[in-house]
C-alpha cells in the first residue's frame, strides 16, 4: 500500500444497498488500510482547522461531521472482525490500534486551531440562529474537546493524551485475555450419570460444542452463557455444577498471563487522574456529567433503594430453596452452584412448568419473526431476508428493512451463534449511521446499517436452534438497540441512532423486550418446534405468572455489579480493587448463596474500554423508564396502540441525540416517572 490508499474493499462498499463486500475484506489489509485512513483523516482535520474564514456551522461543525469517512468505514469492519470473529492477527493488531486510534482522537481533541474555531462558535451559539438539533450537535463536539483536554495547557494536555492511549490498550488486553480463558476451558462429558438431569435441547448444544473442539462423540460444558447456565439449572451432578461454577467465575483471576488484576489496578488509577486532570472530584462524576442521571449521589440512591427490596426478597428465596434442599436430605447451605438448579425445581413445583418445557416453544426462527411482527405493527417497518450475499461468517444473516410504502429504510444484519472466536455477551452496532448530510461526492445521506451479535448455543445439523426464555428477551433486547438505529431520522451524523447519553440508552433496547410476554405474540410465535402447536393457554399463563419468580436472585446480582461499579470509581484511589470488590459486598450484606452477575477481572462493561464504566447502572436507570413507558400502552389496552407507538417512535426511537433525553421522554410521556413503576414490575413493590 504504498500509495497510502487504503485497500477498496475496505471503502468502496458495493454489496446490495451499500453493504461492504466482506468477502473482499482480508486480515492482512486492515493495517496499511487504517495507515491510510488515519492519514487522510488527519488531512481534513487540518484543512478545516487552517482555514481562514471565520468560524461557521456549515465551515467547521458540518465540516467535521463530514470528516473521517473513510476511517469510519475501516474501524467499523475491523471492530465488527475483532469482536465477532477474532483470530491472532487481528488480536495483535487490536492491541496495537486501540491506543493508535486513542492518540489520533488526542490529537485532534487538543489542536489549538481547530478547538479555537470551535469555542467561538460556542460562546455564540445563541446568536448563530441554529436549530436545536445544530445546537446539540455544536453541544458534542464542544464538551468532546473539553474531554480531550482542549482547555488544558503543556504537560498536563500530554499527560492526558497518554493516560487515553494507555486505557485503550489496557481495555483491549482486558477483553482479549476474557475471551482467551472462555475459549480455553471447557469441560468434556460423557456417559449417563455424567449427563444425569441434562435436557436434550442442551446435550444437542453441548455435542455442538464438543464437536468444535475436536472431541466428536463427547459433551461439552463451556463458559458461553447459553451453555454454562442451563448446564448449572439442569445438571443432577453437584460436584460438575461446582467445578463448572468455579471456572466460569475465575474468568480473569487466574495467576497467569490472562489475569486481568493488575490491568483493573491500573485503569482505576488513570481513570481517577484524568478526572483529576479536567477538574472533576471522581471518574464518577465525569462520566454521569452528561447523563440523566447527573451525580454518583443520584445513582445510589436509585441503586440501594432497590438494592433493600431486592436482597429481603433474595433472602426469601434462599429459605425456600434450603428448604427444599432438606426434603432430599441435605443440609448444607445452598452454594451458588446450587442455586439456579433449586430454583428450577422451585419453579417447577410453584407454577408446574420448568424451563425445558418451555424451550421447545422457543425456537429462534419464531421468535426472530416475532422480533420483526412487533416492528411492523408499532412503526410500520418489515424485514426482508436476503439469502446468498457474501457476509464476514457463514452463521450471519442479512435483511432489507423496508417501511410501508416499499422504501428501503435499513439494512440489518443478526448474527446469533457463539464460537470460539466470538466475544461473549451480547450487543448491537452499525457499520454505518443513518443521517441526511450531503456527502462529498454529491450524495445525500446514507441508510443505517446495523447489527445483532448473540451467544446463543449452536444446535446439531439439522435441527432448530431453541431458546430460553432470558435468551428470547435478549433477542429481543439487542432487536430494540437495532430498532433504536434503524429507526434513526436525524441530519447528523453525530447525533444518530444510539449516539445518546449511556443511562438512555437501555431505554429502548429494555422496553422492547416487553412485547415478548404480550400474550397475543407469545400464541403466534411460541410453537413447539416438533408439533407445531402453539404454546397451550394454560401453558402461557403459567409463564406469565412466573415472570417475576426469582426476581430477588437476579436483582440482588445485577445491583450488587452496579454499586461495585460506582465504588470504584468514586473513590480518589483504589490500592486493591478485589479487596473493594469484598468491601461493598460485605457491606451490602450480599448473601453468600449470590456473586456478582459480573465480577470485577471479567466485568468487561466497565474494563474492557469505558463504555459503561460508572455506567452499569444505566440499565436499571433505563428500566425505571421502559416500565414506565410501556405501561403507556397498557393504560390504552392495547399493547399496539396506534397512537402511543407513534408517539414513541417520533421521541424515542428517531430522535437519536439530537434532543435532550430528559426532553425526549417528557415528550412521550408527559413526565418523569419514578422508581415505583421499576418496583411494581419486578414483583419487588411492598
Amino acid at each position: 500500500m504504498t500509495d497510502m490508499r487504503p485497500d477498496p474493499a475496505f471503502v468502496e462498499w458495493s454489496g446490495l444497498n451499500g453493504l461492504p463486500r466482506f468477502d473482499l475484506v482480508r486480515d492482512e489489509a486492515f493495517a496499511g488500510s487504517f495507515d491510510a485512513a488515519l492519514m487522510a483523516h488527519e488531512a481534513e482535520i487540518e484543512t478545516i482547522a487552517a482555514n481562514r474564514e471565520p468560524p461557521t456551522f456549515d465551515n467547521t461543525v458540518v465540516a467535521l461531521e463530514r470528516a473521517g469517512k473513510t476511517l469510519s468505514r475501516v474501524s467499523a469492519l475491523f471492530w465488527s472482525r475483532a469482536g465477532a470473529d477474532t483470530n491472532d492477527r487481528i488480536q495483535a493488531l487490536e492491541r496495537e490500534i486501540a491506543p493508535r486510534m486513542a492518540r489520533h482522537a488526542s490529537k485532534i481533541g487538543t489542536n489549538p486551531a481547530l478547538f479555537a474555531r470551535i469555542d467561538a462558535l460556542w460562546e455564540n451559539r445563541d446568536n448563530l440562529g441554529l436549530t436545536l438539533e445544530q445546537t446539540r450537535v455544536l453541544e458534542r463536539h464542544w464538551k468532546s474537546f473539553v474531554r480531550s483536554g482542549a482547555k488544558l495547557t503543556g504537560p498536563r494536555q500530554e499527560r492526558l493524551s497518554a493516560i487515553n492511549e494507555r486505557l485503550a490498550g489496557l481495555g483491549a488486553t482486558f477483553g482479549q485475555n476474557v475471551l482467551a480463558d472462555e475459549k480455553s476451558w471447557s469441560l468434556l462429558l460423557d456417559g449417563d450419570d455424567a449427563l444425569a438431569g441434562l435436557p436434550d435441547f442442551l446435550k444437542d448444544a453441548m455435542a455442538s460444542a464438543a464437536r468444535e473442539r475436536g472431541a466428536g462423540g463427547r459433551y461439552a460444558v463451556t463458559l458461553s452463557r447459553s451453555i454454562i447456565e442451563p448446564f448449572l439449572t439442569f445438571s443432577a451432578r453437584r460436584d460438575l455444577r461446582e467445578e463448572a461454577f468455579r471456572a466460569w467465575v475465575a474468568r480473569g483471576e487466574n495467576d497467569g498471563k490472562t489475569d486481568n488484576r493488575g490491568i483493573v489496578k491500573e485503569t482505576l488509577a488513570l481513570r481517577a487522574e484524568k478526572a483529576k486532570l479536567l477538574g472533576y472530584d471522581s471518574f464518577a462524576a465525569l462520566k454521569l456529567d452528561n447523563t440523566m442521571a447527573k451525580t454518583p449521589d443520584a445513582v445510589n440512591g436509585l441503586l440501594m433503594q432497590v438494592w433493600d427490596k431486592a436482597l429481603a426478597r433474595a433472602r426469601e428465596e434462599e429459605k425456600e430453596l434450603t428448604a427444599l434442599m432438606a426434603e432430599e436430605g441435605f443440609n448444607h447451605p445452598i452454594m451458588p452452584w446450587d442455586w439456579r438448579y433449586y430454583a428450577e425445581k422451585l419453579r417447577t413445583r410453584k407454577f408446574d412448568f420448568s424451563e425445558a418445557e418451555l424451550k421447545p416453544y422457543l425456537q429462534l426462527e419464531k421468535i426472530l419473526a416475532a422480533c420483526f411482527d412487533v416492528a411492523e405493527r408499532l412503526f410500520g417497518i418489515r424485514a426482508v431476508e436476503k439469502p446468498g450475499l457474501p457476509v464476514y461468517h457463514p452463521d450471519v444473516r442479512v435483511f432489507e428493512i423496508r417501511d410501508r410504502q416499499d422504501r428501503l429504510v435499513a439494512m440489518f444484519l443478526g448474527d446469533y451463534f457463539a464460537r470460539s472466536s466470538k466475544r461473549s455477551g451480547a450487543w448491537m452496532s452499525a457499520f454505518q449511521s443513518q443521517h441526511r448530510l450531503t456527502l462529498s461526492n454529491g450524495e445525500t445521506g446514507e441508510i443505517p446499517i446495523v447489527y445483532n451479535i448473540c451467544n446463543f448455543a449452536k444446535p446439531a445439523e439439522g435441527k432448530p436452534a431453541l431458546l430460553s426464555l432470558d435468551d428470547a428477551r435478549t433477542l429481543f433486547h439487542e432487536f430494540g438497540h437495532a430498532l433504536h438505529g434503524m429507526l434513526s431520522d436525524v441530519t447528523y451524523p453525530s447525533v444518530s441512532g444510539t449516539a445518546v447519553s449511556r443511562d438512555f440508552v437501555e431505554l429502548p433496547s429494555q422496553l422492547y423486550e416487553h412485547w415478548l410476554t404480550v400474550p397475543e405474540i407469545l400464541a403466534r410465535y411460541a410453537v413447539h418446534y416438533r408439533t407445531g402447536e402453539a404454546i397451550p393457554p394454560a401453558f402461557m399463563e403459567k409463564v406469565l405468572a412466573a415472570r417475576t419468580f426469582n426476581a430477588g436472585f437476579a436483582t440482588v446480582e445485577f445491583t450488587a455489579s452496579a454499586l461495585v461499579d460506582m465504588a470504584f470509581h468514586t473513590r480518589a484511589a483504589v490500592d486493591d480493587p478485589m479487596a473493594v470488590q469484598a468491601e461493598v459486598l460485605e457491606t451490602i450484606g450480599m448473601p453468600a448463596a449470590i456473586v456478582m452477575r459480573h465480577a470485577t477481572p471479567h466485568f468487561q462493561h466497565v474494563f474492557s474500554g469505558d463504555g459503561y464504566s460508572a455506567g452499569y447502572y444505566s440499565y436499571m436507570w433505563s428500566e425505571v423508564l421502559d416500565a414506565d413507558a410501556f405501561a403507556a400502552f397498557s393504560e390504552t389496552g392495547n399493547a399496539f396502540d396506534a397512537q402511543t407507538a407513534e408517539r414513541l417512535k417520533a421521541h424515542i426511537y428517531s430522535v437519536g441525540g439530537s434532543v435532550d433525553p430528559e426532553d425526549a421522554y417528557r415528550a412521550f410521556r408527559g413526565q418523569l416517572p419514578g422508581v415505583e413503576a421499576l418496583l411494581a414490575q419486578k414483583g419487588l413493590a411492598a
